[in-house]
């Protein structure tokens, strides 16, 4: 019995991906390593706020990594939620402070947003296409 595609394995269509999908799975991959290491730099190393505990805001990021790695879509639809976070922070510590802090917010804000258009991009390369019905006229003989 096979499965219909809707309840078929994410990690069988991650084997079979043709090239553009597995180019835009690599550049989600890379911005979000880059995201994750922009955000410890900023909080433990380049501009730490208290004792660098803010530095858990990357932990959502990292919990999602294994469903990226498995190709799981709904992994990556939560990621383009969740990456709306970083934005706002990103925006609200660019106009708040001052100095490194705010070319880093910056950079975070430029990731961030940049995460968000490949994770959609990888989601509508994965999602089946649906052929286009011809509207109706308006006026009918």
């Amino acid at each position: 019995m096979t499965l219909p595609a809707s309840e078929a394995s994410d990690d069988v269509a991650a084997v079979e991906a043709p090239p553009p999908v597995r180019r835009a799975r690599s550049l989600v991959a890379v911005t979000l390593a880059l995201l994750v290491a922009l955000g410890l730099a900023w909080e433990l190393v380049l501009a730490p706020t208290g004792r660098g505990t803010w530095a858990i805001k990357v932990l959502p990021l990292l919990l999602c990594a294994p469903g990226l790695w498995r190709h799981r879509l709904y992994t990556y639809r939560w990621l383009s939620l969740l990456v709306w976070l970083y934005v706002t922070e990103g925006l609200v510590r660019a106009t708040s402070e001052g100095g490194l802090s705010q070319w880093l917010a910056g950079a975070e804000v430029v990731l961030a947003a940049l995460l968000f258009v490949l994770v959609v991009h990888y989601i509508r390369l994965r999602l089946p296409r649906r052929p286009r019905t011809p509207a109706p006229s308006a006026i009918e003989p």
